[in-house]
């Protein structure tokens, strides 16, 4: 039996019908850029997040362009992000012509460490980018206190934890600017690539809808250079049905998590995620940890390659190692933490139609190749 890392035809079949009438209501209405789909997705997207303002853009990488953009990012101006997230993060930062300074990790939640975020503000800092990696918020708190300090603004790269909640609140409703990714394997994905940008703040939401349309604000009217970034009406109807459904199927996540954590527990050598107690994760990757150094994270793949079971490693190399990155003059040490991790991680399948036979499965499989690897020794 083959267990994909997610399975996106079993949810299409859970709501075929659903879909399918969305996306005959968008084709027989004609308009397919923008519009009232996307007006409509854009306002049902705020409230769900508990923002004043969401728009609609091309991509999650777009929204954390245009987000930075909106919020003042320019050319000489430092930005402080983590090291281990998908280059998309700091891309969008250099992108800005900004300089992307990165501060480790906390091991327990793979996300930036606040402890180490203070002494690197400069004075060309404006801004700090947490990422709530694999769904598990960031610890925003001091974060946010420490924006406060050095009058900083805060983007949230929230591409893999729309749903998630920090102390009470959605992740994206914390900052000056939260970035939301909709590609195909996020907790709430498109048939294709879609972002958005949801905000509190008026004027970062206008530049936002600016910039996305070429810098327009009325049609062959332009007030600054801008891009071609605008949510697809296609898309936009989709994930208006997939939005009714995503708290039962972030619930149906967390409830796997918790059946994977229990399985796992009788497994030596694998450290399950983390959760900390004043968050909600929104559980979009299943992501163990290798603890035992005499466990082999790439034979255990094709261990569990060869039961049919899919895995991935995010991420392999650390943003500071990337050679696109040379500039910054980092080298093999500077980020312990991140660097340890990016040996040690794998994403095993998650999905809420994820049955609990296969996630047995699953950490049996896991289990099977710790007792051949190790035997009794391993064991003791």
């Amino acid at each position: 039996m083959t267990i994909p890392l997610v399975d996106l035809k079993a949810q299409y079949s859970s709501i075929k019908g659903e879909i399918d009438t969305a996306i005959q209501r968008v084709v027989q209405n004609g308009q397919f850029i923008l519009g009232p789909e996307v007006k409509a997705f854009e306002e049902e997207m705020a409230a769900y997040c508990g923002t004043k303002y969401a728009v609609g853009v091309a991509s999650g990488t777009d929204a954390l362009h245009l987000a930075l953009l909106a919020c003042g990012i320019k050319s000489g101006d430092e930005v402080i992000t983590t090291p281990f997230t998908f280059i998309a993060t700091a891309e969008s930062i250099a992108k800005c012509s900004a300089k992307p300074v990165f501060a480790d990790i906390d091991p327990r939640t793979y996300n930036i460490d606040p402890s180490q975020i203070e002494s690197k503000i400069t004075k060309k800092t404006q801004a700090i980018l947490p990422v709530h990696l694999y769904g598990q918020p960031a610890a925003m708190e001091s974060i946010l206190e420490m924006s406060k300090k050095h009058k900083l603004k805060i983007v949230e790269d929230c591409a893999q934890s729309l749903g998630a909640e920090y102390k009470g609140r959605k992740v994206g409703s914390l900052g000056d600017a939260g970035c939301l990714s909709f590609f195909p394997s996020k907790n709430l994905g498109a048939y294709g690539d879609g972002g958005m940008v949801v905000t509190n703040d008026a004027q970062i939401a206008e530049i936002v809808r600016t910039l996305r349309v070429h810098g327009s604000r009325a049609t062959y009217q332009h007030v600054m250079h801008g891009f071609n970034s605008r949510l697809d009406a296609l898309q936009a109807a989709i994930l208006r049905v997939k939005l009714k459904h995503l708290e039962k199927w972030n619930e149906l996540r967390r409830g796997k998590t918790l059946l994977y954590n229990r399985l796992l527990s009788q497994v030596d050598g694998i450290e399950p995620p983390y959760i900390e107690k004043h968050a909600k994760s929104s559980c979009n990757y299943y992501t163990i940890r290798l603890k035992d150094s005499r466990l082999n994270r790439d034979q255990l793949r094709k261990h569990l390659e060869s039961r049919g079971i899919q895995t991935t490693v995010y991420y392999p190399l650390s943003l500071h190692l990337q050679e696109v990155y040379k500039y910054l003059g980092h080298k093999a040490g500077d980020f312990p933490h991140s660097e340890q991790t990016q040996e040690q991680v794998l994403s095993l399948p998650m999905y809420p139609e994820l049955s609990e036979g296969q996630i047995k499965e699953v950490v049996e499989s896991i289990g099977e190749f710790a007792d051949e690897d190790f035997g009794a020794e391993f064991k003791s």
